[in-house]
């Protein structure tokens, strides 16, 4: 969301950042709303003023028995009134109106984020690893040991097309890269572990950026929940309405848990395999800071996320997301790619973004400056730590041997009581 006022005080530059998502400018339309509200306000206070000033003389009217006088300033009196309810319930619609259209803009670009219009435009600021030179390396669903233990046609009959069952080796395998992760990110890394709701209410999907923008790619059920997208919408909203002391900044938290995506917007892209579903899981990150420590949050977050990948000795390139492809809410994005030999190229498996105010203007979330005065709205910032269905495939396929087995990262072995690779017919030996 943004701040009205600083759109009033400066509305060029709203327009030239806005201009370089390839938005059109928006801030005449802004404006215009902002000063019809604006206006209610203040004639609905001058007819409060003009209604108490008839208020004091009505008495002293009556006093002097001016009736006349005390029954003409007694029906202007109720007249103010049902102008003033009437001016308020105005203004009302009109900040509502104003709230509804500021909802569907996104956030602003930090300065140093590259001009571009989409993927292409984005700009590798870092690469770890040597991708190995693997012989007809094939994608995760082909490769042998993994075949008998990723079931898609099954799910599909359960649920549908991009579903799948996991069972055996790579179900476990699945589940000690999660266990992973969530222990690297809470003894390592320092974050709380919370173990997380996945449906929530409109309010906290809305207060993340969630609505009204992205309703369709997201599950809502009959009574008006929602199934997360990710669980950085419970893990952000746990701040809304609170005013936190500073001191108590920044909170860090993770959480494992089921995702689901609607994928709407994304039809006939990355059907094969398990890299695009309708269910998957993430161990997420989220970070509420102080607005003058977020930048260093948020490349905090990234190396915390890089590490993740450099422990699986998974080769992976980092990229700043030029302006054309940040999401919505994002004020910069990084993105992880791993190395996936199976398809010959490197693939996000991780998004660190910060979003500055944008989220807790929406909900309402601020704390009080240690020196006093009044209370400011915090930043907050998200992360993958990482996508573990994506995770999973990269282990696969860069872990495929000639025989069709798959070697397993040494990190992950005292997850799997000591076990060290899938065997090609999907035993873990």
């Amino acid at each position: 969301m943004h701040d009205i006022r600083a759109i009033r005080e400066n509305p060029a530059a709203f327009d030239a950042a806005l201009s370089r998502r390839g938005d059109a400018p928006v801030s005449s339309e802004l404006l215009a709303m902002d000063e019809a509200r604006r206006t209610k306000i203040a004639q609905a206070e001058g007819a409060q003023a003009d209604a108490n000033k008839a208020a004091k003389e009505v008495g002293a009217a009556k006093g002097r028995g001016d009736e006349a006088e005390f029954e003409r300033l007694r029906a202007l009196v109720a007249e103010k009134k049902q102008q003033i309810a009437a001016l308020n319930e105005e203004a009302k619609a009109q900040d509502a109106a104003l709230t509804a259209r500021l909802a569907e803009i996104p956030n602003l670009p930090a300065d140093d984020v590259p001009d571009g219009t989409d993927e292409a435009d984005n700009v590798e600021i870092n690469r770890w690893g040597t991708p190995r030179d693997i012989k007809n390396a094939q994608e995760h669903f082909d490769i042998p040991a993994v075949k008998g233990s990723m079931d898609f046609e099954t799910a599909a009959k359960l649920s549908g097309s991009r579903f799948v069952l996991l069972s055996g080796a790579v179900a476990r395998v699945n589940r000690a890269l999660a266990q992973f992760m969530l222990d690297v990110h809470t003894m390592d890394n320092g974050l709380t572990e919370v173990n997380t709701p996945v449906l929530v209410r409109d309010d906290a999907m809305y207060g993340t950026d969630k609505l009204p923008k992205f309703g369709d790619d997201s599950y809502r059920t009959e009574d008006g929940m929602w199934l997360i997208p990710t669980s950085e919408v419970p893990l952000t909203y746990m701040a809304a309405g609170d005013v936190l002391e500073e001191a108590t900044l920044p909170l860090r938290y993770t959480a494992h848990s089921l995702c689901f995506r609607s994928e709407a917007g994304s039809a006939g892209r990355d059907t094969s395999g398990m890299l695009r579903q309708h269910q998957f899981e993430k161990v997420e990150m989220v970070s509420v800071t102080h607005p003058g420590e977020s930048d260093a949050e948020q490349k905090r977050m990234l190396r915390c996320a890089e590490d993740i990948l450099e422990r699986l000795e998974i080769p992976y390139r980092t990229v700043i997301l030029c302006t054309g492809d940040m999401g919505f809410g994002a004020r910069r994005t990084y993105d992880i790619e791993a190395w996936l030999p199976g398809q010959n190229t490197y693939r996000e498996i991780s998004s660190v973004s910060t979003t500055g105010d944008f989220q807790a203007r929406r909900m309402n979330a601020r704390f009080k400056p240690a020196e006093g005065g009044k209370p400011q709205f915090v930043h907050t910032l998200n992360g993958s730590g990482l996508a573990v269905g994506r995770c999973l495939i990269a282990v696969l396929e860069n872990g495929q041997q000639p025989d069709g087995s798959v070697k397993l990262p040494t990190v992950l072995h005292p997850y799997l009581g000591g076990k060290q690779a899938i065997s090609a017919d999907g035993a873990l030996i």
